[in-house]
């Protein structure tokens, strides 16, 4: 068995170490600035940047462009507006109580903003989240034994899911 002695840590460097007590002593005694290095001036930008540049060769390119083709200025010409928006604008136009439309949509707004809000909470509770994941597994198979297991059961789910398809469609 070797026998280890403990010895103490030296440090052999020119610089000592000095008690953080005694430090701030004498920095209070000694009125002493150290100064650090200032920073090279930030680089002069050109009159003339990259920007002006490009824009300045986007309008030639836009004359080259308008005197072959012999088209009106671009100012002139008119932009599509995508499908959805038009459908959304019609549906806006025929709403008769646009003050109540307004208002329930910023009230879905918030109320999607608060459940977010309440979700997140739930899910930094410790125990809770492991728990809800149990009962949605525990009634995922509770389901699946009590419809589609047996052959009747399942036969009799399908008939409610189309009988309620067809409440809700109004159709075959």
């Amino acid at each position: 068995m070797a026998s280890t002695s403990s010895t103490p840590l030296s440090i052999s460097s020119s610089s000592s170490l000095i008690d953080a007590k005694a430090s701030r002593q004498s920095a209070a005694a000694s009125p002493q600035c150290v100064s650090l290095p200032t920073l090279p001036p930030p680089p002069v930008q050109p009159q003339n940047g990259p920007w002006k540049a490009t824009a300045y060769c986007r309008k030639i390119a836009r004359n080259v462009m308008t005197m072959a083709t012999g088209e009106a200025p671009a100012e002139v010409a008119s932009t599509e507006l995508p499908e959805i928006v038009k459908t959304v604008q019609e549906a806006w136009d025929k709403v008769e109580d646009k003050y109540a439309v307004s208002s329930l949509v910023v009230a879905g707004g918030v109320a999607l903003w608060g459940s977010t809000g309440l979700i997140s909470a739930i899910d930094r509770l410790p125990l809770i989240p492991g728990v809800l994941e149990l009962v949605g597994i525990g009634y995922s198979g509770w389901f699946a034994y009590k419809n589609l297991v047996f052959k009747p059961d399942r036969e009799a789910l399908i008939a409610k899911i189309k009988d309620t398809y067809r409440e809700v469609i109004g159709s075959s």
